[in-house]
């Protein structure tokens, strides 16, 4: 259908015209191609007969390329970065339009910075040092009125929605030290108060409530060292509780289950539950085929059809499309919070003190029996022939495994690791692979009803992982599955779990081409869906220390990126000002009408370059 709004005297010529794209409007329909135009950050018209040109259009050629929503990263933890560095770059290169924060209990809403720096910092791997210097520097609130003003005044790169963390609210009415007291449970004036402060958050347009019952999951600091989250010392008279306000509101429970015991997963799947009663929104963490317990990939569909089918709710697992491998310095990686040897190494912050207790024959037995216990329950496979050194002082053992070295030293594999350290520290990096290997089981995973994409984990774990380009790794294994001629999505199937799926799940205005609809839309080059997208990159964070983070490189994917119908990422390139000079996104309150919104920043012209010039075709991509 054309939807053409043609251009009429008075200014309402089009800002911007993406022409000639096969476009995929995020409802699941089959791509069409067609011009879309943009006017004053809004879709205008979606029409398959070319748009008029004016001379201060700003014309993107998209012959040959997919025009879609932007990426809804419904997983980050860019809580602390946001405030630092707002443009999260990282992400909008790859087509984020969109991130939520406030994962996994964990938020920066409601406690005083030294808490927040203990709560984020050990779990989510952030120099604790940054991060109390970045919250320091920037925390002006203590509600979540003042932080969303606090987030509405930063030069925003993506739209910005929020979870609040049940570790923070918990620890901002209990105080931090008795929150993490397995003695200490809330009286009733305490849960009335996180009730209210729950209230509060829901008001100021908050998605829901995030929690975590977890247990590798440590605090950091040195005055509640390795105690677990408070979320994670909560009762489930608590959970409920907290269930009945958000399913009262409609508004979404995000949890992660112990991953060691899997048995509350059947309390998150019991409280979304509609049969009697309005059924709550609950996502979960994670649906994914480990190499550790390649059975567990069999339990998500089952249990997604159970709430929703038969118990008629509205419940979600979290998916990373893509094969979750990661690096470790040394043993810092979270995997090694599983088992209590390893807690007891990560316990220790000073590196000669953690080398000390690698050496002790004590403690070497106390690892090898931990690591040898084959049915214990566990995430990490813990094989030392799938861990690849990639880097170390000694370049001899770079390509080799942990397990190779292990038998040219006729030693066991657990203490050959161990050597390592203590000769290496840090300085050894090595790579191993958790889950989603088997392609044919990824594929099936992310078809199954009950599984969306989600869990990139962006803006944490900044040394061990980078899935901030997981869309885009999505739509290059679509690709490459229908050019080998065994497809297992469609290209507009694939769009609609990474955009409109995700909107309709949390409530959210985005995920959708259509007019009226605000401008968050991203243009894919097949072309470079190629296989770049599993490279290996660095990049230094001067705004977090310093720190070497992992990052994606697949630039040539994504030839442009628009929010709010502003053009930030085209060519290779951020708009001039971007995340600095200027605010692009918003915050997203959950449930609010869709269309546009004023913003209070000022922005730059649709096209900062010559009127009439023509950007992102084909052939200049190529030429580069």
């Amino acid at each position: 259908m054309d939807t053409t709004d043609h251009a009429s005297p008075g200014g309402a010529d089009f800002d911007i015209v993406i022409h000639g794209g096969t476009v995929y409007d995020g409802t699941g329909a089959p791509g069409v191609r067609s011009d879309v135009g943009i006017r004053s950050g809004v879709v205008a018209a979606v029409s398959p007969t070319p748009l008029p040109i004016s001379p201060g259009t700003r014309v993107i050629e998209a012959d040959g390329r997919w025009v879609m929503p932007g990426f809804v990263d419904t997983h980050t933890h860019y809580d602390v970065e946001l405030l630092v560095s707002p443009g999260l770059g990282e992400s909008v290169r790859h087509g984020v339009t969109t991130v939520l924060v406030g994962n996994c209990s964990l938020s920066g809403v409601y406690s005083d910075t030294v808490d927040v720096a203990d709560l984020f910092s050990r779990v989510e791997a952030l120099p604790r040092d940054a991060v109390l210097e970045a919250l320091e520097r920037t925390k002006s609130w203590s509600d979540p009125a003042a932080w969303r003003r606090a987030v509405e005044a930063l030069p925003l790169g993506p739209n910005v929605a929020s979870f609040l963390g049940h570790s923070d609210v918990r620890a901002s009415v209990m105080g931090l030290g008795r929150a993490t007291d397995p003695e200490h449970s809330p009286g009733r004036e305490e849960l009335l108060e996180i009730e209210r402060r729950v209230d509060e958050a829901l008001d100021q347009g908050f998605l829901g409530v995030s929690t975590m019952t977890n247990p590798w999951d440590k605090m950091d600091g040195d005055r509640y060292r390795s105690r677990t989250l408070p979320s994670t010392h909560a009762s489930w008279k608590e959970f409920r509780r907290l269930s009945r306000i958000l399913r009262r509101r409609d508004r979404v429970l995000q949890g992660v289950p112990n991953l060691n015991t899997k048995v509350d997963v059947a309390f998150y799947v019991a409280t979304s539950t509609g049969l009697f009663r309005k059924p709550l929104r609950v996502s979960l963490l994670a649906a994914a085929d480990t190499l550790a317990e390649p059975w567990v990939n069999r339990i998500f569909r089952p249990l997604a059809w159970v709430a929703n089918t038969l118990g008629r709710g509205r419940f979600v697992w979290q998916h990373l499309p893509t094969t979750f491998k990661v690096w470790a310095d040394g043993i810092d990686l979270v995997v090694f919070e599983e088992f209590g040897s390893g807690r007891e190494a990560l316990h220790l912050k000073d590196e000669m003190a953690r080398t000390d207790l690698l050496e002790k024959e004590g403690y070497r037995r106390w690892f090898r029996r931990d690591f040898e216990k084959r049915f214990s329950p566990r995430v990490w496979h813990r094989d030392f022939d799938d861990a690849l050194i990639v880097a170390c002082p000694d370049e001899s053992l770079v390509g080799r495994t942990v397990g190779d070295v292990a038998r040219a030293r006729s030693l066991h594999p657990a203490d050959c690791f161990l050597d390592l350290v203590v000769e290496h520290g840090a300085d050894l990096r090595w790579t191993t692979t958790i889950a989603n290997a088997r392609e044919e089981v990824a594929n099936r995973l992310a078809r199954t009803p009950g599984i969306t994409i989600g869990f990139s984990d962006a803006g944490a774990h900044l040394r061990n992982m980078a899935f901030y380009n997981f869309g885009v790794r999505l739509l290059e294994r679509v690709h490459e599955a229908d050019r080998r001629g065994t497809p297992f999505l469609s290209v507009e199937e694939a769009v609609f779990k990474l955009t409109g799926e995700l909107a309709d799940f949390y409530r959210l205005d985005a995920g959708r081409i259509a007019p009226g609809r605000r401008a968050d839309v991203v243009v894919i080059d097949p072309a470079g869906l190629d296989g770049e997208s599993l490279g290996y990159h660095e990049e230094a964070m001067p705004e977090l220390g310093g720190i070497h983070r992992m990052v994606n490189r697949n630039d040539r994917a994504v030839a442009a990126t628009i929010i709010s119908g502003h053009v930030v990422w085209s060519d290779g390139e951020f708009a001039e000002g971007y995340g600095r000079q200027f605010s692009a996104g918003r915050f997203l309150p959950a449930g609010e009408a869709v269309g546009p919104r004023p913003s209070s920043h000022p922005r730059p012209s649709a096209d900062p370059r010559p009127a009439g010039h023509s950007v992102g075709s084909p052939a200049s991509s190529q030429a580069e």
